[in-house]
């Protein structure tokens, strides 16, 4: 267990505190974030609301929940490349 943890500790390296344009990024990209997933919702529902086929809604559903995964993989990625002195577009 003492290996792991000297493993982990080295893996994730030591942890630099985030300069004021970094923080800023970060807030950026999470703000990017809420508002694509606000705007997915909205679209989801009122297309929900007006679809009665139940195949339809099923697709619907899975293109909502791939859209959000998508919008958490590109936050991360980001914020990611913020905290390793990147700049995220």
């Amino acid at each position: 267990m003492e290996r792991l943890r000297k493993q982990d500790a080295t893996a994730s390296g030591e942890s630099t505190p985030l300069t004021e344009d970094q923080k800023l990024a970060i807030a950026a990209a999470r703000r990017s974030y809420e508002a694509n997933v606000a705007e997915a919702e909205i679209l989801y529902r009122s297309t929900l609301a007006a679809t009665m086929d139940p195949e339809a809604r099923h697709q619907l559903d899975a293109n909502y929940r791939r859209d959000l995964a998508r919008f958490v993989s590109t936050r991360d990625r980001k914020i990611g490349l913020v905290r390793k002195g990147d700049q995220a577009e």
